[in-house]
């Protein structure tokens, strides 16, 4: 069969390597997004999916309106791509797409963070057959994991192509067959700028869950003193001075929140290198005194 890989983030590159070098999947060709400015320098930057695809070899078309010019296939494997799929090329031919959650819950563009914020603590790697209904297609295969305490996006998205990616193999080779999903959908929405930002009123725990869900692709925003910072790991604890109030016990940085506080383990700030909060710490003077 004549497969095309329809794929663009680091998660759709590992999803394409899984399947050419462990499932023997013959891919025909990569359809990704065009190189974008991407970063604090605004460089171009090609996508990791295509980077994969020439490490691997295979012919790459990168298409700003990819539904435009279906490329010869028998079937399509469409992750994380990143446009919206119309006709002709939905109908042209079975489209099996890997998305990381317990459908119908967390359909759309951001599944794993969203999952992670709620505070879920199960989610699923579901493959689907793509219909004109955002992520509403029957699903071919579905297997569900934990989300544990200490996991970040990066773990779980990780663990979703462990349990995905064969799957998705099986639908390509024409072995499974569809059923409607069941349930009230949810959806995950695009991470936004408001997304990224702390609000220490929130509850403790749920401030860590942001921090998490947002590693280590993205980060969660705040300032130290007027210092911006970036937030890379967090853990919830019971004590707290109120909401934004900085506390630093022997190396450990502990912001209050509107439910107990927040230990903050990993920053970045602006213009410098990701470090521990003792690192933090022992640059400065004099410790932060509030958080916003």
């Amino acid at each position: 069969m004549r497969i095309a890989f329809f794929g663009t983030s680091a998660f759709a590159a590992g999803a394409l390597e899984r399947l050419v070098r462990e499932d023997g999947i013959e891919v025909a060709a990569v359809v990704s997004q065009p190189d974008r400015p991407a970063g604090r320098g605004r460089r171009t930057a090609t996508p990791p999916a295509v980077s994969a695809a020439r490490d691997l070899g295979l012919p790459v078309v990168q298409e700003e309106r990819a539904s435009e010019r279906p490329p010869p296939a028998d079937a399509g494997a469409v992750v994380a791509f990143g446009q919206i799929l119309r006709p002709p090329l939905l109908g042209a031919y079975p489209l099996y797409n890997l998305h990381p959650s317990l459908l119908p819950r967390w359909r759309g563009a951001a599944p794993i963070e969203r999952a992670i914020m709620a505070g879920d603590r199960e989610t699923a790697a579901a493959v689907i057959e793509l219909v004109a209904e955002l992520d509403a297609g029957p699903i071919h295969g579905l297997e569900r994991f934990p989300i544990e305490p200490d996991d970040d996006a990066g773990t779980v998205a990780g663990r979703a192509l462990d349990r995905g990616v064969p799957l998705l193999a099986a639908a390509l080779r024409g072995e499974t067959s569809g059923r409607e999903q069941e349930g009230e959908p949810t959806y995950a929405h695009r991470i936004g700028p408001d997304d990224r930002r702390i609000d220490w009123d929130r509850p403790a725990a749920e401030i860590a869950d942001r921090v998490r869900a947002l590693a280590p692709h993205i980060g969660a925003r705040a300032e130290l003193d007027g210092l911006p910072v970036t937030v890379w790991r967090a853990s919830a604890t019971r004590a707290g001075d109120g909401p934004g109030a900085v506390t630093v016990d022997a190396g450990r940085l502990l912001i209050g929140a509107g439910g107990g506080a927040v230990e903050v383990r990993e920053l970045q700030p602006a213009g410098k290198r990701r470090m521990t909060a003792d690192e933090f710490l022992r640059g400065r003077g004099t410790p932060p005194a509030r958080a916003t």
